[in-house]
């Protein structure tokens, strides 16, 4: 294949992340093209060459897949949130559990045991946060609301019926957008780095119905946006409104960052419940985005966790201690090592919430850390962010020899790199569960038990 030719191709299959391996007929090598579902044909242009194989841009989509359904959001295809809307769900899942295998089988033995896909209780309407951007459709268009372009930096696409929210977020989204296109406030642009409006954040706990409302704007116009809190405040919603804040960002970067929040009404956190545990929130705290999905994430873990009775557990990673919290109750003590420290403050303060005494948790890098840990783990639980575990901090990991480790992942290449280091360190992957808490996004979790017998134990 030649560099800037368009071809034309049938997807074979598709790759983690949503990597469509294409075949051309009459041509030797394949293609790689973001995007697309098995069974698509294809109209693509290549853009490089890359070890042997050419990778190209999605242009369009001649032949529809045989397993292809109706999207079911009406922004499908535009907005680049999701990837898998014109798939049913149980396709969803089969697809990621082969990419899942296909990753992991280079790696592993063959004698351990591959759980098949556990999906989310439910598939659309499942998260309990949101960001959603300002800006416009296009160039020097009216004020937009809603999620990134599918393939755009800049553009943003107004998504009124998003399915991976509930009503009660759509509503306010669209009284948002109306409130702040009357009053005629300029959006944040990022390459003259001019504007007020950047994002708004929306959390609501799905169990408890608490919702956490976050303007996050510059601080180049002197607003006291009472008029925006009474906007929210009339709004006829199944959840309750909790929280109104107000929050500075003059950061040139793209991200939502807190450099100061004003509360506009009620209080800066909600509460969410898993498993039987009650957890504060504060609004730029981690917490797994899918509740109901989370439960079946972290009672995989515990499963595979088994016995903690009288055992010391290390929690690395740990985030806002929800596994922490989960393995607390019989275990001797849980220490959480976490990063982000307002996640360790609230890590803390939810245990305490849960009357547990045996939680310690400390701010942190992973890596400098853990030679400053005094306690010595019977078993320890891994759950990194997507990048995986540094290399350092995982030989200092190992070394501590521990029978079980029970690795919690989020991007399953990273998956597959750690567990080669730590089967050539003498472990064995006795078991894998792929877990989608992310249904129509390219997005697939695993849990994985590691454990070491004592007779390999000397190989440390």
């Amino acid at each position: 294949m030649k560099k800037k030719a368009i071809y034309e191709g049938v997807v074979e299959r598709v790759d983690f992340p949503n990597k469509s391996v294409v075949n051309v007929s009459d041509e030797e090598e394949q293609a790689l093209v973001k995007g697309g579902i098995p069974g698509q044909k294809i109209r693509f242009q290549v853009t490089k060459k890359r070890s042997g194989r050419a990778v190209g841009r999605l242009l369009e989509v001649v032949e529809k897949s045989p397993v292809e359904i109706p999207p079911t959001c009406v922004h499908f295809g535009r907005c680049g949130g999701c990837a898998y809307q014109n798939l049913a769900y149980e396709t969803q899942l089969a697809l990621k559990e082969e990419q899942v295998r296909r990753l992991l089988t280079p790696v592993l033995t063959g004698t351990e045991e591959f759980l098949p896909i556990k999906g989310s209780p439910i598939a659309s309407e499942y998260r309990n946060k949101m960001e959603f951007s300002f800006g416009d459709e296009v160039k020097n268009g009216p004020l937009a609301l809603g999620m990134h372009k599918k393939g755009s930096f800049h553009d943003i696409v107004n998504v009124p019926e998003c399915q991976l929210v509930d009503g009660d977020f759509r509503k306010i989204l669209s009284a948002i957008l109306t409130y702040f296109t009357r009053e005629n406030v300029p959006f944040y642009h990022k390459m003259s780095h001019e504007g007020y409006l950047r994002h708004l954040l929306v959390r609501k706990g799905k169990k408890t119905g608490e919702i956490l409302v976050d303007l996050i704007t510059t601080s180049a116009l002197a607003r006291k946006e009472e008029d925006f809190k009474e906007v929210l405040l009339s709004l006829d919603l199944e959840g309750k409104i909790v929280g109104i804040l107000h929050t500075h960002n003059d950061a040139l970067g793209d991200v939502v960052k807190d450099e100061g929040t004003t509360i506009l009404y009620g209080q800066d956190y909600f509460y969410e419940e898993l498993l039987g545990l009650r957890f504060k929130i504060s609004p730029f705290s981690f917490f797994q985005t899918n509740s109901l999905g989370a439960e079946v994430l972290y009672e995989t873990t515990r499963e595979f966790i088994g016995e903690t009775k009288e055992k010391v557990i290390f929690d690395l990673y740990s985030g806002t201690g929800t596994i922490a919290q989960l393995l607390a109750p019989v275990a001797t003590k849980v220490v959480g090592v976490e990063i982000v420290e307002e996640a360790v403050v609230a890590a803390t303060e939810n245990a305490k919430l849960n009357n547990l005494d045996n939680c310690e948790f400390i701010a942190g890098d992973v890596l400098k850390v853990i030679d400053e840990l005094k306690d010595k783990p019977d078993l320890i639980v891994l759950d990194p962010p997507r990048d995986g575990i540094h290399p350092k901090a995982l030989e200092k990991i190992i070394n501590f020899g521990v029978n079980r480790i029970v690795y919690v992942s989020c991007k399953p290449t990273s998956l597959a790199r750690d567990l080669e280091v730590l089967l050539a360190r003498g472990y064995e992957v006795e078991k894998v569960c792929p877990i989608d808490q992310f249904p129509s996004t390219v997005h697939v979790e695993n849990v994985t038990l590691l454990t070491r017998s004592e007779m390999t134990k000397g190989s440390i």
